[in-house]
């Protein structure tokens, strides 16, 4: 192949190599989805069309990759990819990984838009976005807390965020009054509240709104509790 004299700006690039024998996640955030979800109507507190986008987004990219990922978990406009520890993917260069699996991502949010929102075209000025970090984790204990983390984060935001609907859709709140009344409320009280005031048990809501969505790298996808799941999850890795 010729070579030219303007070659020499290579030397500039550099390549971040993640750490070898560690456990590499990816994690995958919507970028102002607030504005996104506002702007398409999402249903509140939970569009179920939405999450399922979310899910079949991430099954594609554990079904193309599935020798070098465990599983991925999401929940709202979060995906966290779990590559095995002894994986050689792009050579574990930091930029590769994060980059490609943000687009591979985003690519399938809009080619699959249609089949979960047939009625509402995306609006080229109101397109997804989506930013994502790739994060060592040193064993396997550190990747079970970091799914734990999640999972929890999952229960804590979806509790508030119904409570906080519902007593503006179902008690007529305006949305400072929901506010001012979950201030400083414990999970026990946001439960109470749900149901003696809006008639509503918590424990009878949707599993995928609860517990997120954690799909195998067989393409399974199941809400479970994953905190009580990690080791039969985990075994064989």
């Amino acid at each position: 192949m010729a070579k030219s004299r303007f070659e020499y700006v290579r030397e500039f690039e550099t390549h971040d190599v993640l750490l070898p024998q560690t456990y590499i996640v990816v994690r995958i955030d919507g970028k102002k989805f607030h504005e996104f979800s506002k702007h398409y109507n999402f249903d509140k507190p939970n569009d179920i069309r939405a999450l399922k986008l979310m899910n079949a987004c991430a099954k594609n990219i554990i079904l193309k990759y599935r020798n070098d990922l465990i599983l991925a978990y999401g929940e709202s406009d979060e995906y966290s990819f779990i590559l095995k520890s002894d994986t050689t993917l792009f050579n574990r260069r930091r930029d590769k990984i994060s980059s490609l699996f943000v687009s591979i991502f985003t690519s399938n949010y809009v080619a699959l838009w249609p089949k979960f929102f047939s009625d509402l075209p995306l609006d080229i000025k109101h397109l997804p976005c989506f930013d994502s970090r790739c994060v060592v984790h040193p064993n396997l204990q550190s990747v079970k807390d970091y799914l734990s983390w999640r999972y929890v984060d999952t229960h804590i935001n979806n509790l508030y965020n119904t409570t906080f609907w519902k007593l503006i859709q179902n008690c007529g709140m305006t949305p400072q009054e929901s506010e001012n009344r979950l201030s400083g409320t414990l999970s026990s009280d946001k439960q109470e509240i749900l149901f003696k005031d809006c008639g509503i048990n918590y424990n009878n809501e949707p599993e995928m709104f609860k517990k997120g969505s954690l799909i195998t790298n067989k393409g399974e996808i199941l809400h479970i509790d994953v905190i009580k799941s990690l080791d039969k999850i985990f075994e064989g890795f």
